[in-house]
């Protein structure tokens, strides 16, 4: 009998997915006016986007931003309940802000980490800002910091426009956003003892859920979208601003 060779792995994902994950090669392949590639830079910080533009994660590293970003929006995240709190399927654009300055700098320097610390903070203010909701799906807030002056950064889509018209679809975003609720709610209910932030991320991805249902709502039965602002994401978790008490979290586990 004649041995039969499988397809290849790069053949097997999905048109949509392999449609994403071609736009973010070219994303993290795409070079600056000096012709250094976004993604190269060993420190920095990075933003995700939703359907609408919506700013809904923050973060930085140091250890190169091509390996965090791949990390995060290829499901190879070391701890996999993170993938939970940010829905892969929910991003369609990204933010880069590469550090030039650090490169080659060590991870231990403490000058160096100030102001990763800095830029990461006056990212996540600028985005909290931006929101609909003035809230974002951050785990962990940033180390409160002084604000300063982002540097130049660039923007990529990452979804082509047939996902766009498939997966954007209100009802389609409802159901995945349901689930995406009830994975984090069945993590915090099997292991009890969770971060602050992974509850907080619990009650802003549901208050996103209820404002994407209710613009469903309003949008069948002929009325006006409603306000965000009819929704206080501070009343219901208080401050997005600083932690109300230090706690270990998912990402700290990696």
């Amino acid at each position: 009998m004649t041995k039969r060779s499988g397809p290849k792995r790069s053949a097997l994902p999905a048109p949509q997915v392999q449609d994403f994950r071609d736009l973010l090669s070219g994303a993290l392949g795409a070079e600056d006016p000096q012709g250094r590639k976004w993604s190269d830079a060993q420190w920095g910080c990075y933003a995700f986007y939703d359907y609408e533009g919506e700013p809904i994660y923050v973060g930085q590293t140091n250890e190169k931003i091509r390996a965090r970003v791949r990390r995060h929006l290829t499901n190879q995240r070391t701890d996999a309940v993170a993938m939970r709190i940010l829905d892969v399927f929910e991003v369609a654009e990204m933010e880069l802000w590469p550090l030039w300055e650090f490169e080659g700098v060590k991870k231990d320097n403490s000058e160096a980490k100030k102001h990763l610390d800095a830029v990461e903070y006056s990212a996540y203010l600028q985005a909290i800002e931006r929101s609909r909701f003035h809230a974002i799906l951050n785990e962990k807030i940033p180390p409160r910091s002084q604000r300063v002056e982002l540097p130049p950064s660039e923007r990529f889509n990452l979804i082509s426009e047939e996902t766009r018209r498939e997966r954007g679809h209100p009802d389609i975003r409802i159901a995945r956003r349901a689930e995406t609720i009830s994975r984090l709610a069945a993590v915090a209910h099997e292991r009890g003892e969770v971060s602050d932030g992974l509850r907080r991320a619990l009650v802003i991805q549901a208050v996103r859920l209820a404002y994407l249902a209710a613009s469903r709502l309003a949008f069948v039965e002929g009325r006006p979208e409603p306000d965000a602002a009819s929704i206080s994401v501070e009343g219901l978790v208080g401050t997005v601003l600083q932690e109300h008490r230090t706690q270990p979290t998912l990402e700290d586990a990696e």
